[in-house]
C-alpha cells in the first residue's frame, strides 16, 4: 500500500494521520490498539476508487493524548484535519472501539459526513470498573509498560504463529475451535500476525475505555446520515447488544450481521461478504456533485 504519512500542528497540539488511495474520501477511526497505519479491509476500497484518510485517535502514535481529553473535544480536532485537508464532505468509517468516536462525530458535524459505518464497533458503555478486562487492560496497557507487552506479543506471533492464533481467536470469537476453523481463511495467521506487530497501545487504550462513558443515546439519536452496522454474530469482544442497540437507536441504520469466526470481520472466509456490502453502501451513499 503506497501510504503517506502527516503531521497536522495545530493549537498546540499534533495530529498524525495517513492518506492512501484516490478518489471519494474516507475519514477512518481506527479500532484500539491500532493507529494511522491500520491495514484490516483497506484493500477492496482503495481498489474501488477511494482514498483513505486515517488519523491516529487520541493517544496513539504521534497524536497527542490531550485531545482525548473528551470526546467533544477529540472530534473538533477531527473535523480540524477535515478543514486542513479542504474536504467538505465525507464518509466515516468507526472500527471497534473507535466506534464512540465515529458516532459522536457524525452526532457533531453532520454537514460534514456523507454516510457512517460502524464496523465491530463499541456502540454504548464497554468495560466497567466491574470487568475483569477492565482491570487487566490497566495493567498491561498501561502507557508505561504497554511496549513490553506488544513486543512480547510480537515476538511470539513470529516465532509460534499459529499457537498465537488460536490462543488469541478464542478470545474474538464466541465460536469453539472448529467453528473458527470452518471460518477460517489461509491468510488469516499471517494477517494475524502481521496485526500483532504493528499494534502498540500508548496512552489511547485507555483513552477509549474512559470515553466509552462519554457517549449517550443522545448522541446516537442525533445521528442524520445513512448509517451501516457490521457486526459478526460471532463476535466474543464487542456483545452483540451493541450493533443492535445502534440500530434501534440510529434512525436511519441498517444492520448486517456477518457469519464470521469473530470480531476481525476483515479476515476469515465472510471478508468478502463484508467488503461487499460496505461497497455498495458507499456507492448507495455516494457525493453528488452540483452542477451550476
Amino acid at each position: 500500500m503506497n501510504r503517506t504519512i502527516h503531521k497536522l500542528e495545530v493549537d498546540g497540539v499534533t495530529i498524525e494521520y495517513s492518506t492512501i488511495g484516490e478518489g471519494e474520501p474516507i475519514l477512518l477511526f481506527h479500532g484500539g490498539h491500532s493507529n494511522c497505519k491500520e491495514e484490516f479491509g483497506f484493500q477492496s476500497l482503495i481498489e474501488n476508487g477511494y482514498s483513505i484518510i486515517t488519523p491516529s485517535r487520541a493517544g496513539y502514535g504521534e497524536t497527542s493524548k490531550e485531545i482525548g481529553d473528551n470526546l467533544l473535544k477529540a472530534c473538533t480536532y477531527y473535523a480540524k484535519l477535515l478543514d486542513h485537508l479542504e474536504i467538505e464532505k465525507a464518509h466515516i468509517i468507526a472500527i471497534s472501539a473507535g466506534g464512540p468516536t465515529g458516532i459522536r462525530f457524525a452526532s457533531l458535524f453532520p454537514e460534514k459526513v456523507l454516510s457512517l459505518t460502524l464496523e465491530s464497533a463499541v456502540c454504548r458503555k464497554w468495560l466497567t470498573r466491574k470487568d475483569l478486562e477492565y482491570k487487566a487492560a490497566h495493567i498491561i496497557f498501561r502507557p508505561s509498560t504497554e511496549w513490553l507487552t506488544w513486543k512480547m506479543l510480537g515476538m511470539f506471533s513470529s516465532l509460534l504463529p499459529t499457537f498465537i492464533f488460536k490462543v488469541m481467536a478464542a478470545q474474538f470469537s464466541s465460536l469453539d475451535k472448529k467453528g473458527i476453523k470452518e471460518r477460517m481463511d489461509q491468510n488469516d495467521v499471517k494477517e494475524f500476525k502481521r496485526m500483532n506487530t504493528r499494534q502498540r497501545s500508548g496512552h489511547g487504550f485507555l483513552i477509549d475505555i474512559k470515553q466509552t462513558s462519554d457517549l449517550t443515546d443522545q448522541d446516537l439519536k442525533k445521528i442524520t446520515c445513512p448509517t451501516l452496522i457490521l457486526h459478526s454474530k460471532n463476535d466474543g469482544f464487542i456483545p452483540l447488544d451493541h450493533p443492535q442497540h445502534a440500530h434501534e437507536t440510529i434512525p436511519l441504520s441498517e444492520l448486517h450481521l456477518l457469519d464470521s469466526w469473530g470480531h476481525l470481520i476483515w479476515l476469515g472466509t465472510a471478508a468478502k461478504e463484508r467488503d461487499e456490502k460496505l461497497l455498495s453502501f458507499l456507492r448507495t451513499n455516494k457525493r453528488t456533485i452540483q452542477v451550476m
